[in-house]
């Protein structure tokens, strides 16, 4: 059973805090996590800014419970919102705010979602297939590899994994469950590795990887709530606010890279001599591309090997999108 004391190293912890500092200086600033988790990167701001304020979204009511009890130090400097990431209105209302002066989003999978084994997100352990970041929701891995098609198979494993072998498992999926339902890890990875041909798998790897990948993002719908989720971002954070995103794989990352791109483009043909100003870059990039964490934090915690680290900040109103 996990307790509040489950330890986790946050990733790239001091360059977020100092990412979003500068936006929350001023007594009462508000910050946002969209993706609390275990409160460790919540934790941090509360730390350097003793005036402020964070409000913690997470789908997981686990994830919540045990963040509560860590930050229960903070008193009313902290509150919870359960909700899906993309849910950037409720949590600024849980608060009586219209803006948020600083916003980070840590994507993908928790490390206390990870290392809980009968979550059933990893393919390292043997456990049911669940994947669910909300328990309360319908839709499982078990029951989703149970009931969609072999076409629709192959598309979320080939969209959402980048699976070279997408179209082979689907099948070899599609033919085991007439025999058998699919329902634990150790299954469905002994089917990826029968699947994928040993001399294409990548060394240290387990081929299962993306398909499990794969899973876990169609059955929270990820790629959907991230993408509101940056319109929401984009619309609620103050003028001078910052937003500091990290994200785990290429697809995360792609859609982050255009939501920013879209926002610090001059909105008009090249060579018009006057730009409107409603026209003008909404967004100022902070960071240069895509940072990544350094060897020293990847030795600490492993799952910082694949980060990607974008940040804006917001430079000019506009027209509000998100109620």
């Amino acid at each position: 059973m996990v307790t509040a004391g489950f330890q986790h190293t946050p990733v790239m912890l001091e360059r977020c805090v100092e990412l979003l500092s500068p936006a929350l200086v001023h007594p009462g600033a508000l910050a946002i996590d969209a993706t609390l988790g275990m409160g460790g990167h919540t934790q941090a701001l509360l730390s350097a800014h003793p005036h402020s304020r964070v409000v913690g979204i997470d789908r997981d009511a686990e994830a919540i419970s045990l963040a509560c009890e860590r930050l229960s130090g903070a008193g009313d400097r902290f509150v919870a919102h359960h909700a899906t990431y993309d849910d950037l209105g409720g949590a600024l209302a849980t608060v009586g705010a219209q803006r948020a002066d600083a916003i980070l989003f840590d994507l993908g999978v928790s490390s206390l979602q990870i290392d809980t084994a009968d979550r059933g997100f990893s393919y390292a352990q043997d456990a049911p297939l669940d994947m669910r970041m909300n328990r309360e929701d319908a839709v499982t891995a078990a029951s989703l590899l149970a009931t969609q098609s072999e076409d629709e198979l192959a598309r979320i494993l080939h969209v959402y994994g980048e699976e070279r072998y997408a179209r082979k498992i689907a099948r070899s999926i599609v033919r085991r469950r007439d025999s058998e339902p699919i329902e634990r890890s150790s299954q469905l990875v002994d089917l990826v590795r029968a699947c994928i041909p040993a001399a294409t798998r990548t060394p240290g790897s387990n081929p299962a990887k993306r398909t499990f990948q794969a899973l876990r993002i169609a059955v929270n719908g990820e790629l959907d709530v991230l993408e509101k989720a940056l319109v929401a971002a984009i619309d609620t954070v103050r003028v001078g606010g910052r937003i500091v995103v990290l994200s785990y794989h290429s697809l995360e990352d792609r859609i982050v890279k255009h939501a920013f791109a879209v926002g610090t483009t001059i909105g008009v043909p090249p060579g018009m001599p006057v730009v409107p100003d409603d026209a003008q870059p909404y967004l100022r990039l902070l960071t240069k591309g895509a940072e990544k964490a350094s060897a020293a934090q990847i030795d600490v915690n492993s799952r910082a090997k694949s980060v990607r680290l974008r940040a804006v900040e917001r430079t000019r109103e506009l027209p509000r999108r998100v109620a």
